[in-house]
């Protein structure tokens, strides 16, 4: 299905339905923001479109919204749903962007599934594998430490399977901090007191980070601890709170 509209300059917006679920808008013209990556790190919304009739369509559908950046929506949503991401087409001085509204790569969803809190912008770069489009080394880099891809850049890399290797992904992504905070209190419970905690979580932290960081997460979960009243400090030791329950 195809509809187009056509606007002040004399150009046409489309808007085509295709068969295998995905939606492309296309508009002539200049990307107004500038860059995706500007908008998707922006949470105020444009002050001006250039086409009404394309940003009223896509606030029918639920797409956009006039509160926050619409561009950023778009992403959070094909992201809730392990879709992948809006691909945008900014060349030959227009403006085309294709949304698909079905999973592509299954180990992508599952990554997305698995671990809520990825960033949007290891999402983004996990878009890309899916895509088949190249990373920079850097990037390859970033994704390896955390366990999210596999194979050697360029022309195999793909979004890694944790099936098949559980005890790394464990290692790389590390558990949330309610996990640690609990071995810090069961240790501290059992023993009295506590002095060197890193001791206890060095080992157990992510292996993507170095010794300083994990150093300064202790610390962190430490001092989380004790503003929720649970633990304090007795000279350079810890012990359970006495007002703590």
């Amino acid at each position: 299905m195809v509809a187009h509209q056509d606007y002040e300059a004399g150009g046409k917006v489309s808007v085509v339905e295709f068969e295998d679920g995905h939606l492309c808008f296309s508009n002539l013209g200049n990307f107004i923001p500038g860059s995706v990556e500007h908008v998707i790190h922006s949470d105020t919304p444009e002050s001006r479109y250039r086409n009404r009739f394309l940003s009223d369509a896509m606030v029918s559908l639920n797409m956009i919204d006039t509160i926050g950046s619409g561009i950023k929506k778009m992403f959070i949503i094909q992201k809730k749903r392990f879709f992948p991401l809006p691909e945008y087409d900014l060349s030959d001085d227009r403006v085309q962007v294709t949304i698909t509204g079905r999973m592509v790569d299954m180990n992508y969803a599952r990554k997305l599934a698995e671990m809520p809190d990825l960033t949007l912008d290891d999402i983004v770069l996990l878009d890309r594998v899916q895509k088949c489009k190249p990373l920079t080394a850097g990037q390859a880099k970033h994704l390896k430490q955390q366990g999210l891809i596999e194979g050697r850049k360029p022309n195999s890399v793909r979004v890694a399977d944790h099936s098949g290797d559980k005890a790394q992904y464990i290692r790389n992504r590390g558990f949330d901090d309610h996990h640690y905070k609990q071995l810090i209190c069961e240790y501290i419970e059992r023993f009295g007191k506590a002095k060197r905690i890193d001791n206890l979580l060095l080992d157990k932290l992510p292996d993507v980070l170095d010794e300083s960081q994990k150093k300064h997460k202790v610390k962190n979960l430490l001092q989380a601890l004790k503003h929720e009243g649970l633990i304090e400090s007795e000279g350079k030791s810890w012990r359970m709170s006495k007002s703590g329950s």
